[in-house]
C-alpha cells in the first residue's frame, strides 16, 4: 500500500507555504547526505509571528494549534529543500527528530502537550512509520520576536 503525502495534505485541506526568509545570518535548511536539518521555524498566525507566553496569555490548546501551524511551515520548507535535489515529500523516509522551544512562564509544565500539535500532524501526514520521531520539548523564557513556539526538525530522505 503506497502512501502519497500530497494526497494526504489535500485531504486535510493543507496548502504548503513557501520557505520563510531567514531573519538573521543562517540558512533555512542544510542537506548532509540523507539528512536535512531545518533551522527553527516560528509559530505564525495570519502571516505574522504568533506572540505569546504559556502560563501567562496563551492556552495549551492554542499552543497545540500554533505547533501544528509550525509543522505545516516545516513541511513547506521540507518540500522546498527536496525540490533542490530533484525529490518531493514522498521521498521522506523518516521524520527523525523535532526540537520544540515553548515560550513559557516558570510554572508552566505542559510543553510536551503543546508540541503534540506538531508531532500528531507529522504522524497523520506521513503515516505512523515515517512520521514517528524522537523529540525534545523545552520551556524557555523567550523566543525571538516573542513567538510562542519555535520548532527545529531533522528529516531523512531516500
Amino acid at each position: 500500500m503506497s502512501h502519497n503525502v500530497y494526497d494526504k495534505l489535500a485531504s486535510l485541506a493543507i496548502t504548503l507555504p513557501p520557505v520563510s526568509a531567514p531573519a538573521a545570518a543562517y540558512v533555512p535548511f542544510a542537506i548532509s547526505g540523507k539528512l536535512i536539518f531545518f533551522s527553527g521555524h516560528l509559530a505564525k498566525q495570519d502571516g505574522k509571528v504568533w506572540v505569546g507566553q504559556f502560563g501567562k496569555n496563551i492556552s495549551t490548546e492554542e499552543g497545540k494549534l500554533a505547533a501544528r501551524l509550525v509543522a505545516i511551515d516545516l513541511m513547506g520548507s521540507l518540500h522546498a529543500a527536496l525540490s533542490t535535489v530533484g525529490k518531493d515529500l514522498n521521498s521522506v523516509t523518516r521524520i527523525v527528530k523535532l526540537m520544540s522551544l515553548v515560550n513559557s512562564t516558570g510554572d508552566f509544565t505542559d510543553q510536551h502537550l503543546v508540541t503534540n500539535g506538531a508531532s500528531e500532524l507529522f504522524g497523520e501526514v506521513f503515516g505512523k512509520e515515517i512520521g514517528a520521531h524522537a523529540r525534545s520539548a523545552f520551556g524557555v523564557a523567550q523566543i525571538p520576536m516573542g513567538a510562542c513556539v519555535e520548532i527545529e526538525m531533522i528529516a531523512e530522505i531516500s
